[in-house]
């Protein structure tokens, strides 16, 4: 637990820093752009389908039944808009991990290994083909765990379970890979990955509760068309904002992970005769 507690605060401290946060801007704008066109074209035509097809086949008065007997009638004003806003979610996920991944990531690694493990070998273990195949079927899972949980998410207590431990799993498998790609062979990943899956995954899950926030306002646009683009781009930012944190978090907690398994590995035999 302390490796885990030590590496949040070091991510903390490089997150204030003023790179870190100017690293925010640029996959804000291109994902702000990306989803302001997507929406703009598309996601009417998606509302009206959907309220089609709950009007063909009687599904406002399931779910009217469902959500009185939850006691949340109020929300079937909005049902529709909430639906095509909770499916749209994990692609607005994936754009801003996409973008992190690609322009982000590379500058945290730099950041964390040169102010803190200057002296850590580069073995290039990973490759960005390996990266970009890594963040495609770790999202295509939980994309299809994301809309197989997604009618459990109406009991409250489950929704605050299911989903930061969904963003956990996919946080984990993605930023690990990136955090090691550099500095570890291709054999200390896979070692590494396997000894601290549960501190990895602890700590992405403690980044999907952070995740929430996003999460709450933009699903909050369904309450305003007035102010969605504002509630919208201000959930986009905060993605991007996470998924820094995070990068930082994982970097700092894999290099620290990193150093002490070369530390604590044997001395090849070659090696120790020559040090004689």
């Amino acid at each position: 637990m302390h490796p885990v507690l030590l590496s949040f605060g070091r991510a903390l401290l490089s997150q204030l820093h003023f790179r870190m946060l100017l690293l925010s801007i640029l996959p804000f704008i291109i994902s702000v752009l990306i989803w302001g066109v997507a929406l703009w074209l598309g996601l009417q035509p998606m509302i009206d389908w959907l309220h089609a097809y709950f009007s063909a086949h009687g599904g406002f008065a399931v779910a009217g039944d469902v959500l009185d007997w939850f006691g949340m009638g109020a929300i079937k004003t909005i049902l529709v808009p909430l639906l095509a806003m909770w499916v749209l979610l994990p692609l607005m996920i994936l754009t801003a991990l996409i973008f992190v991944g690609a322009m982000a990531m590379p500058i945290v690694v730099r950041h964390v290994a040169s102010r803190h493990y200057p002296d850590l070998e580069m073995r290039r273990g990973g490759s960005f083909w390996g990266s970009l195949w890594t963040g495609l079927w770790s999202f295509m899972v939980f994309a299809v765990l994301w809309l197989a949980t997604l009618p459990l998410t109406l009991f409250l207590p489950l929704t605050f379970v299911i989903q930061p431990v969904l963003w956990g799993w996919l946080t984990y498998h993605v930023m690990a890979y990136d955090a090691l790609a550099d500095h570890a062979s291709e054999q200390e990943r896979k070692e590494i990955l396997r000894a601290n899956r549960w501190s990895l995954l602890l700590i992405g899950t403690i980044a999907g509760v952070m995740g929430a926030a996003p999460t709450l306002l933009w699903l909050g646009g369904a309450l305003s068309v007035i102010f969605f683009p504002l509630l919208a781009a201000g959930a986009i930012w905060l993605y991007v904002l996470v998924f820094i944190f995070t990068g930082l978090w994982f970097e700092h907690y894999c290099l620290e992970a990193l150093a002490r398994h070369r530390a604590a590995a044997p001395v090849p035999v070659t090696a120790a005769n020559n040090l004689r």
